[in-house]
């Protein structure tokens, strides 16, 4: 066990964030700290940092561990350039590497056996210490995370904000620590660096605790995760996915629990009120030793989710052409060179797309182009008809930063009153004086959340989303999901999160600099379909001359057998989810009727019913139809397991 947490509890000005924090890591695991934002994840870093005391509880670390941190917007101070600050790290084995060079030199001088044993175990050392691969780990780990050799040589202080925060990632891999605490660190990269940042985590020798709002990557990283909410800890084995399915499972126990606490309650004070009725001492007497046990009963709280989820429903103004966005040849060059070039393809009506694509490869000024911000150096960009856009841009740069909230929907849309705009607002969780604060001083989420409002207002049928889930937490982002999924409306979107395009993408187009490859399907679907034509490109390539192979370009649609297939795979999916909604119906009956069998027996109880013939006989034939109508219901539910089963 590397780190243990036991009853950790911190306040701030009297506000309590860490109730009762209870958790411990084990030495090689990799752990996701989730939870709202606000809920005291960050604090809790700091925590175990040591940056920040406990008022209670106790924190324990294994003998000689080390902790390294990544904070979400890291200082990064150094008059280094980016590769001598890495070197840094590796300052031991350089001082080996000059002591071998001096003893070589001195051996070879002296012919020294002594020297030369002394020599051979401090090469062994050395090579231990990864002497002979050190400047080669250096540069791995700064491609991997996606820093251009141009930049190796430059000092730190010249470098962008993102930039040096995976310099600093970087470094802090390269130092190996024992536990690893990583605040947002797939927030500056794109998919190819965190994909390498994947890999590189799950085979970390140490342990990862980690805060990410990239579902994906939690997914594909961790195998626990620690929940924070309410200022308390609840630990989940298994990944992210695995940790939405099971926080349900534990809050529809506790509600049931509670709900059948509140029946047993209410029942027991029936039955007090009834026996105070007939006031008798005898029946007096029962209430109150009735009461008494029900005084010593301890009384669940009402399970709450530590949620407060946008209202966000999107509705197209009118309905467009079926021809939303047609690009062709397109291409964008500055002064110093081209871009991108050759940009093609077609947008139709109802369809939800989403363009990925390395850092710098031009995905917003391709955004901007289609929005006629940006001037088109060749090629065509032609709106379909009644189309209408609704652009949601990731620096907020459409929104007027010395407005107030309400200010900027009043201007934005002067013929709402101001009751409109409020309840409007209160639907994006600005409430009372909230609505003016000013835009400056707004968070990226803040600012998110104002922008996706004035979309929703202006009911476009077109939208145009440049990376929607920056600064959005995860319930945020989840409503968000649902709103598109819904939207009647046409969307195109960059993102860099592969859940969210998981959710909601019906087609990929892959943007490179000489090209735009489109696929159907999701993601993963596009993933999938990338790798195959990976696959059968080398063979093509290294197979002997002569030999025919048939394969598809990437810089080509699908074939028609790969659209039959995502067909095909889609039309599974849904079959999947009928099956499921068909087997919660059943569970959902089967609950009911089981909850009226209790009912029947309770009314088989009755003095009024045991003592009449025909009504006990009526109660009895009901219980017997209720209790083959159950069996039925038990019937079906096999069935239908059977089948989804099977399909999965």
């Amino acid at each position: 066990m590397i780190a243990n947490c036991h009853g950790i509890r911190k306040s701030f000005n009297e506000e309590l964030v860490l109730k009762d924090v209870s958790f411990h890591i084990e030495d090689t695991e990799k752990v996701a700290l989730v939870g709202n934002n606000g809920a005291g994840k960050t604090t809790l870093f700091r925590i175990l940092t040591g940056e920040l005391h406990p008022d209670e509880g106790d924190l324990f670390f294994a003998k000689g561990s080390t902790i390294g941190y990544l904070e979400q917007n890291m200082q990064f101070n150094s008059t280094h350039t980016v590769y001598e600050e890495l070197l840094h790290v590796f300052d031991e084995v350089i001082a080996l590497e000059a002591k071998l060079h001096q003893m070589e030199e001195e051996i070879s001088r002296t012919h020294s056996m002594e020297l030369t044993h002394t020599y051979d175990a401090l090469r062994i050392t050395f090579e231990d210490k990864k002497g002979y691969e050190y400047k080669s780990l250096v540069k791995g780990v700064l491609k991997g995370l996606g820093l251009k050799e141009e930049i190796y040589n430059q000092p730190i202080t010249t470098l962008s904000g993102g930039q040096k925060t995976r310099v600093a990632l970087a470094k802090l891999l390269l130092e190996e620590p024992s536990l690893l605490l990583l605040d947002e660190p797939t927030n500056h990269l794109d998919i190819a660096a965190t994909e390498w940042l994947e890999n590189y985590l799950r085979s970390y020798k140490g342990a990862v605790l980690v805060i990410s709002h990239d579902r994906y990557f939690l997914d594909r990283v961790v195998t626990k995760v620690v929940h924070l909410e309410f200022g308390r800890a609840m630990v989940y084995n298994g990944n992210y996915s695995n940790f939405i399915i099971e926080s349900e499972k534990v809050y529809e126990a506790a509600m049931h629990q509670y709900e059948k606490q509140q029946q047993e309650i209410a029942k027991q004070r029936a039955v007090i009120a009834k026996l105070r009725q007939f006031n008798r001492e005898k029946s007096i007497k029962r209430a109150r030793s009735r009461e008494k046990l029900l005084d010593k009963i301890e009384v669940m709280d009402l399970p709450t989710i530590d949620d407060k989820p946008m209202n966000l429903v999107l509705t197209p103004r009118i309905t467009s052409g079926n021809d939303v966005l047609t690009v062709k040849e397109l291409s964008k060059s500055f002064e110093d060179g081209a871009l991108f070039s050759h940009i093609n393809f077609d947008i139709k009506r109802g369809e939800k797309v989403a363009i990925v694509g390395p850092n710098g490869i031009g995905k917003t000024t391709l955004f901007r182009m289609i929005m006629g911000t940006s001037a088109i150096t060749t090629g065509t960009v032609t709106l379909g008809t009644n189309v209408y856009i609704g652009y949601y841009d990731q620096e907020h740069a459409t929104l007027n930063q010395h407005a107030s909230i309400i200010e900027e929907i009043q201007n934005e849309f002067p013929d709402l009153t101001n009751t409109e705009i409020r309840n409007m607002l209160a639907s994006f969780l600005f409430t009372g004086e909230d609505v003016f604060k000013p835009i400056h001083a707004l968070s990226g989420g803040e600012k998110g959340r104002v922008a996706l409002a004035k979309i929703m207002l202006s009911k476009a049928n077109f939208l145009i989303l440049d990376e929607p889930t920056n600064h959005l937490d995860m319930m945020s982002k989840e409503v968000l999901e649902n709103a598109l999924n819904q939207y009647e409306g046409t969307i195109l979107y960059v993102s860099h999160d592969r859940y969210f395009i998981n959710q909601t993408a019906t087609k990929v187009l892959d943007m490179s600099k000489d090209n735009m490859a489109m696929y159907l399907g999701d993601y993963d679907y596009f993933m999938e379909k990338k790798k195959e034509l990976s696959t059968s490109h080398s063979v093509s390539t290294n197979a002997p001359t002569g030999t025919n192979l048939s394969h598809q370009s990437t810089t080509t649609s699908p074939t028609a057998s790969t659209k039959e297939d995502w067909q095909k795979q889609k039309e599974l999916q849904n079959r999947i989810k009928k099956l499921q909604t068909t087997l919660k119906d059943i569970e959902s009956q089967i609950e009911v009727q089981e909850t009226l069998v209790l009912e029947l027996d309770e009314q088989l109880c009755l003095e009024e019913v045991y003592t009449n013939p025909d009504k006990s006989r009526e109660v009895m034939n009901k219980k017997s139809e209720v209790e083959i109508y159950i069996t039925e219901l038990y019937a079906n539910w096999e069935s239908t397991s059977e089948e989804l089963e099977s399909l999965n």
